[in-house]
């Protein structure tokens, strides 16, 4: 039976490269398929992966129809075999409703890729209402990290280094990017409650604030020592 499925998880943790290699399995076996995207690190019209994987893809951006465009190439004598729905986080609910009629209505595989929380950790309404219609969430077995080595979770928007928790819920950015910029970076729930990045943790290992303020005085008379000629626990020997 044809499913809407729902690969989920932080940024940095494979789902483009995940959308990519079941593009190329597919089209290895002759299946035909269409590919969308919105709002790619590469670019319009790109589904793209950190490790240097891109291919053209339909920009699906605000107010298109998933469906009338697919039903439109079947009727225009195309093929497809499946869908790929890229950064499907950035979909209004009503998108995603077109996701689920694609399956039901056309019988075709629908393949949704997303992150389901925000830098707030508050749900995207499209990851939101893929929750709720899916025929199955698939969680990313790839974890991304966190800068203490922890699975990261939650995704942290950040400003010159420092994390930011108020701002529009979409500004389309990267992790690894300079710091003077608006970039993301993916974090465990402790150091995103914390709102500890990787620059504050380094910022605050530099600081003179975590050495100890009084060092352990050196005893000048170590016990080991033997005491001076004519000298014994204080007291002088009589000549």
């Amino acid at each position: 039976m044809p499913e809407l499925v729902f690969f989920s998880g932080t940024m940095d943790c494979g789902k483009s490269t995940l959308a990519l290699q079941i593009e190329h399995n597919r089209s290895a076996r002759g299946l035909q398929g269409m590919i969308y995207s919105r709002n790619d690190r590469a670019g319009e019209g790109k589904l793209s992966s950190r490790l240097g994987l891109v291919t053209d893809s339909v920009e699906a951006g605000e107010g298109f129809d998933f469906y009338a465009h697919v039903v439109g190439h079947l009727s225009a004598g195309g093929r497809v075999d499946y869908v790929i729905a890229d950064e499907a986080q950035f979909l209004a609910p009503e998108q995603v409703d077109q996701l689920a009629r694609i399956v039901d209505d056309l019988e075709l595989d629908v393949f949704a890729f997303g992150i389901t929380t925000d830098f707030r950790t508050k749900l995207f309404p499209g990851s939101q209402r893929l929750v709720e219609l899916a025929d199955r969430i698939e969680v990313l077995q790839v974890e991304a990290l966190c800068w203490c080595g922890a699975r990261a979770t939650h995704n942290a928007r950040t400003v010159g280094g420092q994390m930011v928790v108020e701002g529009a819920q979409v500004v389309v950015g990267d992790v690894n990017q300079p710091e003077a910029v608006v970039g993301y970076e993916v974090l465990c729930r402790r150091h995103h409650r914390r709102r500890l990045t990787a620059a504050a943790a380094r910022a605050a290992a530099l600081s003179p604030d975590v050495l100890p303020v009084d060092p352990e005085p050196v005893d000048p008379e170590p016990a080991d020592r033997e005491p001076a000629d004519g000298v014994a626990n204080g007291v002088t020997a009589p000549a």
